[in-house]
């Protein structure tokens, strides 16, 4: 009953009356309550679009970026783990075997499996198909990394693993009739590519599935495309530095002619960077045609749970932290800079909620200097100072909810309209993969927090005001009365 009433008292206090329209008390107090409602507007703008901004980040770079690389020297790594298994399962065989006597029936115990055995019969079964072309058959007799790693997964499966495939990269030079620039020349398997990455859904022109092997055809990006001066159908040249040979002019980088049969555009840094061709045709070119330097790349659900995935790896197949490589190796510098930028935001638009929120103490204390002999009244008909105590909190706790409302209301209406209202103002920003404007990507779960934190704030800053209330003599009150 004592909760209700002093949510009832509460409330009135609260609530505007024509009485109270013109008093500085209830000035502060709207002004507190629409202090709250702006900054968690503007917070809720500003984290959806920050949001939106590193989503599209992730799409563009790390659609091109690979997630995970296990490089060829994981190989070494994997044979010893499933060698010190192999060794620990027959030491537990033969430990684990009772010997018969005379007296005895010969009984041979089964012996337990262990996580090593595990690790054993995981990478040795027969390994499920990998990414591959269609009609392409592996050779099992000599497994590669490739086929290590896929019958790992065929036995333990990741969730955030999408799929494997064979990969190699190396640094080249291309040249074309107009210019000359140094590019990431990545082998691919083209169904992999098709079927995983946002590359292929962000083609101009030709697909990935032009790639076929023995073919020497290349996709490249759209501002490598500009800068070169080529199109689809023009011939290129690509020399690796790395596999040179000698010739009777010399030492000479291995080189190959190339046609262009594809351009893509993901609108990022990456976009003149990057070459890609079909693995076959880079191992030829590398002089490397039993693909002894290939690496697997892992396809992920989110590219931001690989740390997961690598743990695993070194723990269950006990491939060293130096023969994995992830995207953060090369973007990592430039998701943390968002990532801070979006934290110092947030940091700074909390700072205005929590200034106006800790106006209400400036409203309350003198709601308490004016209600002194009210308090006094109720004190004396029987109220606990804890009632008194509470009447202000949840005061504080009815414009925290009030100034939140409108806040969340008005944020989540604004942030669905800005591109509208951005044209509206003759200001539009065209920053989405498909130039309709700003990326907004509004997270629930984000901005019930911030809500939540928003109404903590106002009840944290009514508990000074709700203290000296309850501190009040109701002897003094009613004598200055």
């Amino acid at each position: 009953m004592s909760y209700l009433l002093s949510a009832s008292i509460a409330y009135r206090y609260a609530k505007s009356r024509k009485a109270n329209q013109t008093s500085f008390v209830s000035f502060i107090n709207r002004f507190s309550v629409a202090g709250i409602a702006l900054g968690l507007m503007a917070l809720i703008i500003v984290v959806s679009v920050m949001n939106g901004l590193e989503g599209q980040l992730k799409q563009r770079i790390l659609g091109i970026v690979p997630h995970i690389e296990i490089t060829s020297d994981a190989k070494s790594d994997i044979k010893e783990t499933i060698t010190k298994a192999h060794t620990s399962a027959k030491t537990n065989t033969k430990s684990n075997t009772k010997t018969p006597t005379l007296s005895e029936n010969p009984v041979s115990e089964t012996p337990t499996q262990n996580s090593s055995q595990v690790v054993k019969e995981a990478i040795t079964e027969t390994p499920m198909q990998p990414v591959a072309d269609e009609g392409e058959i592996f050779d099992t007799s000599t497994p590669s990394l490739l086929d290590l790693i896929n019958s790992y997964l065929s036995k333990t499966p990741m969730q955030e693993v999408l799929a494997v495939m064979a990969y190699r990269e190396t640094e080249a030079v291309v040249q074309s009739r107009k210019d000359l620039r140094g590019v990431q020349l990545h082998g691919i398997q083209p169904l992999g590519m098709k079927q995983h990455t946002m590359v292929a859904n962000n083609m101009e022109q030709g697909r990935f599935s032009d790639l076929e092997s023995g073919s020497f055809r290349v996709i490249v990006g759209r501002a490598l495309a500009l800068k070169l001066d080529v199109r689809v159908g023009d011939r290129m040249r690509v020399m690796v530095a790395g596999a040179s040979v000698y010739t009777p002019f010399g030492r000479m980088p291995s080189q190959r002619l190339v046609t262009v049969s594809g351009i893509f555009d993901m609108g990022s840094q990456m976009d003149d960077k990057v070459l890609y061709m079909n693995i076959d045709d880079v191992n030829r070119l590398v002089r490397d045609p039993k693909a002894k330097g290939e690496s697997v790349r892992l396809f992920l659900n989110d590219a931001f749970n690989y740390l997961a995935i690598v743990n695993t790896l070194k723990a269950e197949l006990g491939v060293r932290a130096s023969h994995i490589k992830t995207w953060r190796e090369r973007q990592g510098p430039l998701f943390d800079a968002v990532k801070m930028e979006k934290n110092m935001m947030m940091l700074m638009l909390l700072l205005i909620i929590a200034v106006a929120a800790f106006n209400i103490i400036s409203a309350l204390v003198m709601v308490v200097s004016e209600k002194q002999g009210d308090i006094a009244v109720l004190q004396t008909q029987g109220m606990t100072p804890k009632t008194i105590m509470l009447i202000f909190i949840l005061n504080g706790l009815f414009n925290g909810v009030k100034g939140a409302g409108i806040g969340l209301i008005l944020g989540c209406l604004v942030t669905s309209q800005l591109n509208n209202i951005l044209e509206l103002v003759n200001s539009p920003l065209a920053l989405a993969a498909d130039g309709s404007g700003l990326p907004i990507e509004m997270d629930i779960s984000q901005i019930a927090s911030i809500t939540l934190f928003s109404m903590l704030l106002c009840i944290a800053a009514s508990i000074y005001p709700a203290y000296k209330a309850m501190q009040i003599q109701p002897s003094q009150a009613l004598q200055n009365e």
